[in-house]
């Protein structure tokens, strides 16, 4: 029987996720809290870092899950969790006013746009027919 610490895959779901958040909070407040200046905006950035946090967290888990059994499915679906996430650091810096995320040649702001690849990425990942 082997001792000592367990790999990723089957470590602890719960500090897993403490560990995402300390890391998220971690690198995001400090960018972030200088840019708070309205006290309801402290809410708003809250909660894109909640967001964030548990996007990261579920790319963790389905990255560990598509490098334990692999395919399609659960490589598309870990492909959405981390666009996700890309889309909740945008929105995250675009509340805190520190990026525009307008696309300027064609008008499009970026988070929808990586929604849209998203939303994709999930579509494929439910509807993709193992042979």
């Amino acid at each position: 029987m082997q001792t000592g610490s367990r790999p990723v895959e089957t470590a602890s779901k719960p500090l897993l996720f403490g560990l995402t958040a300390a890391i998220v909070v971690g690198v995001i407040a400090p960018l972030v809290l200088p840019h708070v200046t309205h006290p309801s905006m402290i809410f708003h950035i809250v909660l894109h870092i909640a967001s964030l946090t548990i996007a990261a967290f579920l790319s963790l888990v389905s990255l560990t899950a598509y490098r334990r059994t692999g395919g399609a499915r659960t490589l598309f679906m870990t492909l959405g969790f981390m666009a996700l996430g890309a889309v909740e650091v945008l929105y995250l810096f675009e509340s805190a006013g520190l990026v525009a995320a307008e696309i300027p040649d064609i008008g499009i702001e970026a988070p929808h746009l990586i929604l849209l690849v998203m939303l994709s990425l999930f579509g494929l990942g439910v509807l993709k027919v193992n042979k």
